[in-house]
């Protein structure tokens, strides 16, 4: 799935195919700073990060804590991810 997938569920009505949307889009981000941040650690980025590394490791963290918020959210409302 790419974020142009996702953008018909963001237009529903329902709130919990909204909710499916916003937890695909932060899935999508985060596998996408995942492989960049594992690229890095290897040495095979083609550019140099603007930001240093513990910002990265700030907002890879608290993506990850997003997304277990919302798989919980999920299991409780009942709304297949």
């Amino acid at each position: 799935m790419e974020l142009k997938d996702t953008i018909e569920l963001m237009q529903s009505e329902d709130y919990k195919e909204r909710f499916k949307a916003e937890y695909h889009q932060l899935r999508i981000r985060f596998e996408k700073l995942k492989a960049m941040l594992e690229k890095w650690d290897a040495g095979e980025l083609s550019f140099t990060p603007t930001c240093n590394r513990g910002i990265y490791n700030f907002q890879i963290r608290a993506m990850a804590d997003y997304i277990a918020t919302l798989e919980t959210r999920a299991v409780i409302e009942g709304i297949e991810l």
